[in-house]
């Protein structure tokens, strides 16, 4: 047997404690390999047809983005992974040092395992990307909205691009591997699995702080959203949860477990000694990962959940209910015209539809003033219900967007109000009456929107043109709406048509004309580079972080089997063992997933009271998916352990 051959069955009999290693490191491959295919894919790095420039460039960069941060962080947690498993080795190391193992061997022996692991980990994710390319690319193009899906092409530049830049990552991991590998003395190494370990400290002081700091960063984030809009005050209380977190793990954890042990009742009840004492040390260790779990979880079910909400057709639909809006000045010899072809092109496509259009006057605030009749026709091709006046000088407001509704809707019952509008020297006092609750008049930024009658509103947009003289006929802005009840049917025809009536310009006056069903199109694209930017991130972390806890179960097996192997001739059954570990690994698995539910769900409950729409389905979506895959890695991990557990037990 040879040097290589030798590092070769070196790997393959601590084929148990590498394991999570080469997954993690295979995953690690095939995601950046997976980014690496959208990244170099010829439709989104041409731009997908009827998207924005932003969406286009949002891609190519995020993606690269995507790649830089996984690169990172692969090398950081493969990295830490190396050192975990070489001090798990010094008993081994201690024995090829006796043997007569120079320190050049060793290293020479840790740069070829590393890389033989490396190598292998390469070939399987770039494999795996392979194979499952063309469902990633059918789901991708799923989230992008593309009507053809993203087509199969041979991602060759991809390809080049993972294994060279992981072939690099592991030959300087291989490099490095050596380094962390601390000199010591030969009888340190060869007994370093028989010292004790400390007995765990917790600060009461510390363990109360944790609370007050989640507590206090929840209370900032409800005040962010019910009394000041302030930024820093929402980022303060997002440092104040993470370090409360960081304290609750490391010192809370440790408290309480140590509290339950102070109970005697409670300590000596069958096996709590036992199941106490073991998970005293196990959250002490873990303590650091358990804290990343958390808040990189509650991070990731956030935005995936925030992205999933905004990328809904309805929430388009709520926000400006009409197919199609064509907006222009009064100066737009052109405006007939273009008009009359979103009708020919929407009878062509046999597309039923209502049309409708108002004159908004703008008061010195910048605020609307509609004439009831105008808003009544469009009310009505929505399906809304149709209001009156009683009075000349009568006036209601209508929600412009989803947070002026929200405000609407809860004044509704409060009673009449009085309002003075002024339009330069045009002053006139309304009273106000019961609000509406339906979008009908769409505004993209935040200004109230009056309904005014047909009368008023006629008195001051003359006085209005007379004072600025200009012709009885003059106005600054119309906008004409067309009412499409299945508006995302006009997207095979809505592309052309707003692109030609965009190079119809003959230089005079101003247009504008938007489609629903691109505005939709463009944010669910950018939605959905977001939510593949952040899904797949975020899926890496949970693949690490489940590495880590694999790894801390497993390295310290040998001790365990030898610990429960004692326990046993004193008479532990099988089902005793089995309730023992199953308890420890349910707050080893479970806690920091709890944790970080209850974190992303504050999140949510926050943002629920600044939009009008819910979110609670997409929340629910999120937990359930990342519970699921942590319960099937919880029941795999706890089956491999208690076999082990069972074969020493006597």
């Amino acid at each position: 047997m040879n040097f290589r051959q030798f590092a070769i069955n070196n790997v393959v009999r601590n084929k148990r404690i590498y394991l999570a290693h080469f997954l993690s490191s295979t995953f690690s491959v095939m995601i950046f390999f997976t980014y690496a295919l959208l990244l170099f894919h010829p439709d989104l790095k041409d731009g997908l047809k009827g998207s924005s420039g932003t969406v286009t460039m949002l891609a190519n960069q995020g993606f690269l983005i995507a790649e830089i941060i996984i690169f990172i962080f692969s090398f950081l947690f493969l990295l830490y992974s190396v050192g975990s498993f070489l001090k798990t080795r010094k008993k081994e190391f201690g024995i090829f040092q006796i043997i007569g193992m120079t320190r050049k061997q060793m290293n020479r022996l840790l740069f070829m395992e590393n890389l033989c692991i490396g190598l292998a980990a390469i070939v399987a994710g770039v494999g795996l990307g392979m194979i499952f390319a063309k469902l990633i690319l059918l789901i991708c193009g799923s989230m992008l909205a593309v009507e053809e899906s993203l087509r199969f092409y041979f991602p060759l530049k991809a390809i080049a691009l993972t294994v060279g830049a992981f072939l690099l990552l592991f030959v300087v991991i291989a490099l490095s591997s050596s380094l962390l590998m601390r000199k010591g003395s030969l009888i340190d190494l060869v007994k370093s699995e028989e010292k004790p370990k400390p007995e765990p400290k917790a600060s009461r002081l510390l363990a109360l702080l944790s609370v007050i700091l989640i507590g206090g960063g929840y209370a900032g984030v409800f005040a962010f959203v019910w009394i000041t809009y302030s930024f820093p005050l929402l980022l303060g209380s997002v440092v104040l949860v993470i370090a409360g977190t960081y304290l609750l793990f490391t010192q809370l954890s440790v408290y309480a477990i140590r509290a339950l042990k102070g109970n005697k009742r409670l300590f000596f009840r069958k096996t709590n000694l036992l199941f106490l004492s073991e998970l005293t040390y196990r959250m002490k260790d873990n303590a650091v990962m358990f804290f990343m779990v958390s808040v990189i979880s509650a991070s990731a079910f956030t935005g995936i959940g925030t992205m999933l909400a905004i990328a809904d057709p309805g929430l388009s639909s709520m926000s400006n209910p009409y197919a199609f809006t064509y907006q222009n000045s009064w100066d737009t010899p052109s405006a007939e015209r273009h008009i009359r072809k979103i009708e020919e092109t929407l009878i062509d496509n046999e597309v039923p539809y209502q049309k409708g259009s108002y004159i908004p006057l703008f008061d010195d605030e910048g605020d609307y003033i509609i004439k009831l009749s105008e808003y009544n026709h469009l009310a009505k091709a929505l399906g809304y219900q149709e209001r009156t006046l009683e009075n000349v000088n009568d006036s209601f407001m209508t929600p412009g967007n989803l947070t002026s509704r929200k405000t609407l809707r809860a004044e509704v019952g409060q009673g009449s109000t009085q309002k003075n509008i002024s339009m330069w020297e045009v002053q006139e006092k309304v009273r106000l009456t019961t609000p509406a609750t339906d979008i009908v008049i769409p505004v993209e930024f935040k200004r109230e929107v009056y309904v005014v009658s047909n009368e008023l509103y006629d008195k001051m947009n003359k006085e209005f043109n007379i004072q600025i003289e200009a012709d009885e006929n003059y106005y600054p802005d119309k906008k004409t709406q067309f009412v499409v009840t299945d508006w995302m049917g006009t997207r095979k025809f809505a592309p052309d048509l707003v692109e030609s009536i965009q190079n119809d310009s003959d230089g005079q006056g101003y247009f504008e004309i938007s489609a629903l069903v691109l505005d939709w199109l463009n944010s669910k694209q950018t939605n959905g580079i977001i939510l593949i930017l952040s899904g797949l991130i975020g899926i890496v972390f949970f693949t690490f972080a489940a590495s880590f806890t694999y790894f801390r179960l497993y390295a310290d097996l040998e001790r365990d089997e030898e610990q429960y192997r004692m326990i046993g001739k004193m008479g532990l059954s099988r089902p005793e063992l089995r309730n023992i570990v199953t308890r420890q690994l349910v707050l080893m698995f479970f806690l920091p997933i709890v944790l970080a539910i209850i974190h992303s769900s504050v999140a949510f409950v926050a943002l629920q009271q600044l939009v009008d729409f819910s979110v609670m389905g997409y929340t629910l979506r999120i937990f359930l998916v990342f519970a699921s895959m942590q319960i099937l890695f919880f029941l795999l991990v706890r089956w491999r352990y208690l076999r082990h557990m069972y074969a020493k037990l006597i």
